[in-house]
């Protein structure tokens, strides 16, 4: 409530004031898209391009609004932005995060547009002042222009050919930082902590004992495997993206791939949690199959022979020592 007290309602703010903050919002809406443009530059080129034109087309509509600024109100323009305004849309500073995908820009752009123009088409319908709702409308037909620009330069320079090739370059970079990070540790989470949650429920035959052996198990993977991740490569000349967005994939896919098969320990009865962790275990091993099959293009009984055979092996040698 403090921070909303703060601000100045729409509603209060005068045509100059109106005026002024559009001036700073084109402002910052071109830099965004510079910012789109820089960062798809390398990988994007023909991208880049169109963000390069939705911010040249930005500049263009900011001047305008100068021009208008200081034939009706002088050259000195009030200092107001969207964060001094109660109500007005805000940008998600989605823009200061790296290794934003293609997809993501783009949905982020479309919704900038949007977002502006329903703002001033609402706040013209409610006003009952003839200027300030012209000026209003006025902004939301250059937003809706916005709109048409992007989609005029995005067929000028995206051609199929080029769209399908970006996409493609997309979904590898989307494989890269969250799928195989991903894959490799409920690989190893589901793999490695067989022997030692089976080993555990043989050897001791207490539910709640195997439960706890199996949660530290699951958690310590994921924390040494989402770390080993992180630290292993910064992405800079492998382009596999955020360390941190690939460790945290890493991490959380290793600790769910070992409680898959230690959570049913917390049933009581110890056959009836042992069966149902033998279920669990090759559903997870058929589905990281499938995974890698979908995903990373291994033929689907290769990857399964891989890891059931190496599941398998685990899971018996944790049984024999458990047993032993």
């Amino acid at each position: 409530m403090r921070f909303s007290l703060n601000r100045k309602r729409f509603k209060d703010l005068s045509e100059q004031e109106i005026l002024a903050l559009a001036i700073s919002s084109e402002e910052d809406d071109a830099q965004i898209y510079r910012g789109y443009a820089e960062t798809l530059r390398s990988d994007f080129p023909a991208s880049a391009t169109v963000f390069d034109g939705m911010a040249a087309e930005e500049d263009s509509h900011r001047q305008l609004l100068i021009d208008l600024h200081q034939t009706r109100f002088g050259s000195v323009i009030p200092l107001i932005r969207r964060e001094h305004v109660s109500g007005f849309y805000a940008r998600r500073p989605v823009w200061l995060i790296e290794n934003l995908s293609l997809e993501r820009i783009r949905t982020e752009a479309g919704a900038m547009e949007r977002d502006a123009e329903r703002f001033y088409l609402a706040a013209a319908a409610r006003t009952s002042d003839a200027a300030t709702r012209k000026l209003l409308g006025d902004l939301a037909a250059a937003e809706a222009g916005h709109q048409t620009t992007a989609e005029d330069l995005s067929a000028q320079h995206l051609d199929k050919e080029t769209t399908a090739s970006e996409d493609e370059q997309a979904h590898r970079q989307f494989l890269l930082t969250w799928v195989q990070p991903g894959l490799a540790g409920l690989m190893d989470g589901s793999v490695s902590t067989l022997a030692p949650i089976f080993a555990t429920a043989f050897a001791t035959q207490d539910t709640w004992t195997t439960f706890l052996v199996g949660l530290a198990a699951s958690v310590g993977a994921g924390i040494s495997m989402g770390f080993t991740e992180a630290a292993s490569d910064d992405g800079a000349l492998s382009g596999r993206g955020s360390p941190w967005k690939r460790g945290f994939a890493s991490g959380i896919m290793t600790t769910l791939g070992g409680l898959g098969h230690a959570l049913p320990y917390l049933i009581p009865d110890f056959w009836t949690a042992t069966i149902v962790a033998f279920v669990v275990v090759f559903v997870e091993l058929w589905a990281i199959a499938w995974i890698q099959n979908k995903f990373m293009e291994t033929p689907f009984f290769r990857a399964a022979m891989q890891v059931v055979l190496g599941g398998a092996l685990v899971f018996a040698a944790g049984v024999l020592i458990g047993s032993g």
